[in-house]
């Protein structure tokens, strides 16, 4: 860090030293319309878990049409109304809960919900920041949230149901209003919310940069910095970069929808009626869907790789196996990430050689995924661990993360694609490596950090079995599912029992829907741990866990402005656990060489 960077840091955070006896707020000052990252981090959190069980229960409903689709559901009747014809789930309102699910799950709780969360918590308190760089833009990022989210909402209950064009919402499905039910109203009110979404991610994304460039504490260099933070960081300028792609997207299909245009449309035929659509492509939208939605993959993705890092190195009392391997890797990730959109896309026809191409750039992100699998492994290995719940989710997310990573080599070879395409092979993949991986980062990051967000301990009892049952249910559910794509199961059909090849999976598919239930209702347990343990869980010590990163050294439970006093001085890396000749197993980045003689390194001893 520059001599230049750490004055205008000192006027920074001497200009918030002035400002940090703020004054007497009202409760909608404080806990609604909050300025302080800590509040809108606990408001995306809990955005992100009703979210999660608002998609978590639509998967259980289309779980039960495929578990068994010749069952009569009359007792969902109450919840779906006109929904249920005759006992039996409508088929446009089963594309519609596929659609809605798959919206919810990826943008409103991994995206919003996992980055809205751990990167406005983290990040001031990480690098010695009072706050985000703007405090109103921060608050004004989730209050965009919460409207995109309550327009999605309101899409749920409209007359002629939500979006049902698939989470791709690929036209010409999309853009013709009258195609079918979930083409209409839904499909609208699904690009508005979507629209405003991308608004606040970006207004978090500008904040997130600007705060890690900017207002680092003395001391706390790029190399200094926290591997959850490079990871927050990195995912805020992919968001950045890639977000606005969507943007325009769903904009060019608003006005194909709405004033006539054809940027996706052309030869268009209803009912025999030709319409007046011409010189459009459909795979235009897929082009700037999928480079979006391959960056999209590491915005989930990447800020559970710090999450996990600091977790394992933490709870293995060592330090991080190749600090800068994993920030070369996550470097690395980050920008090949952008060149291989089109392997979303090899069944368009797209020429072979070009396939090729994005072929191997797609087996080529392998090696820093890979570089990352191993400095975990290594930094487990011969470790003095403990078995916290956040531990376990941690080690578990890396074993989804082999799994699913390893048929991601199969999906990007194209030959093999293009008969794996759209079977169930698909969908196993990317739950596993996106989706459930995901989660177990997210849930790892929450047990971890819940006794800085809310100064009180989750029950670790309640928390075993929270993971065993989410960890069996997540490859009891899609495992199975890598065999019967093998067999060419096809993804997002209502019922499959029409065809003879396929009825020889009833049983399984039976079996897959039995163990996503097992794993719905582990998230209840979760719950309710949650929602207890906020209220009357064991009150948490101020470094319960013997970190070593700057968050620890505030209060148990930090006002706004984090440190009563001055923040503190970085003088070492944070990952200085376990060593030799050190009193303690774990020693601060605020704690000076000069009080750690008998524990530095030669070259550690001219560092002050």
């Amino acid at each position: 860090m520059s001599s230049t960077d750490i004055s205008l840091n000192k006027d920074v955070h001497h200009a918030h030293d002035e400002h940090d006896h703020h004054h007497d707020q009202n409760f909608f000052e404080k806990y609604i319309f909050s300025q302080d990252h800590k509040v809108i981090a606990k408001q995306f959190l809990f955005a992100g878990i009703f979210w999660g069980f608002v998609g978590g229960f639509l998967s259980i409903i289309f779980r039960l049409q495929l578990g068994w689709p010749e069952a009569t559901f009359t007792f969902l009747e109450p919840i779906l109304g006109n929904w249920i014809v005759n006992g039996k789930l409508d088929p446009e309102f089963y594309l519609a809960l596929v659609t809605m699910h798959g919206t919810i799950m990826v943008f409103f709780v991994l995206t919003a919900g996992l980055s809205g969360t751990f990167s406005n918590f983290l990040i001031p308190l990480q690098i010695g920041a009072r706050d985000m760089a703007s405090g109103f833009m921060n608050m004004l990022s989730f209050w965009i949230f919460f409207l995109a989210s309550v327009i999605m909402f309101i899409s749920l209950f409209i007359e002629t149901g939500p979006a049902g064009g698939g989470w791709t919402v690929y036209p010409p499905l999309s853009a013709l209003p009258q195609a079918i039910s979930g083409s209409a109203m839904g499909m609208t009110l699904w690009l508005v919310s979507m629209a405003l979404f991308i608004v606040s991610q970006l207004l978090g994304g500008v904040n997130y940069i600007t705060t890690v460039i900017n207002l680092r504490t003395k001391g706390m260099s790029m190399t200094k910095l926290p591997l959850t933070i490079w990871a927050f960081f990195l995912t805020a300028i992919l968001g950045l970069l890639s977000f606005p792609v969507l943007f325009s997207a769903a904009l060019l299909l608003i006005f194909d929808r709405s004033f006539g245009t054809s940027f996706y449309l052309s030869d268009i035929y209803i009912a025999g009626e030709a319409l007046a659509h011409t010189g459009g492509s459909a795979i235009l939208f897929q082009h700037l869907f999928w480079f979006l939605g391959h960056p999209e993959v590491y915005i989930v993705i990447l800020p559970t790789f710090g999450i996990v890092s600091e977790v394992i190195a933490t709870n293995s009392r060592k330090p991080i196996f190749g600090y800068r391997a994993m920030i070369g890797s996550m470097l690395g990730i980050s920008l090949l990430s952008f060149v291989v959109w089109a392997h979303h896309m090899f069944v368009t026809g797209m020429n072979p050689f070009l396939g090729s191409v994005f072929m191997f750039l797609t087996l080529i992100i392998a090696v820093p995924s890979a570089v990352k699998v191993f400095n975990w492994l290594a930094t487990l290995w011969r470790g003095n661990i403990r078995f916290t719940t956040a531990m376990m989710f941690a080690i578990a997310f890396v074993s989804l993360f082999i799994s699913g990573g390893l048929t991601g080599i199969i999906l990007g070879n194209s030959a093999l694609d293009i008969q794996l395409h759209d079977t169930y092979f698909v969908i196993a993949h990317f739950h596993l490596v996106m989706g459930a991986a995901a989660f177990f980062g997210m849930f790892c990051g929450i047990y971890h950090w819940f006794p800085k967000i809310f100064g009180r301990m989750m029950d670790e009892k309640l928390g075993f079995v929270h993971f065993w049952l989410t960890f069996l249910s997540a490859y009891l559910v899609f495992m199975p599912m890598h065999y019967i794509g093998i067999a060419g199961f096809p993804r997002r059909y209502y019922s499959w029992t029409g065809f003879d090849a396929f009825n020889t999976f009833t049983d399984l598919n039976s079996f897959i829907s039995i163990a996503a239930i097992m794993g719905f209702a582990a998230q209840l347990i979760f719950l309710f741990n949650f929602i207890y343990s906020i209220f009357k869980g064991r009150r948490a010590t101020a470094n319960p866990w013997h970190s070593n990163t700057l968050e620890w050294t505030t209060p148990v439970n930090p006002g706004h402005g984090n440190w009563p006093g001055e923040i503190p001085t970085v003088y070492r890396w944070p990952y200085d656990y376990s060593k030799p000749g050190a009193a303690e197993d774990y020693i601060p980045q605020n704690v000076p060489f000069s009080q750690t003689q008998s524990s530095n390194l030669p070259y550690e001893r001219d560092l002050e």
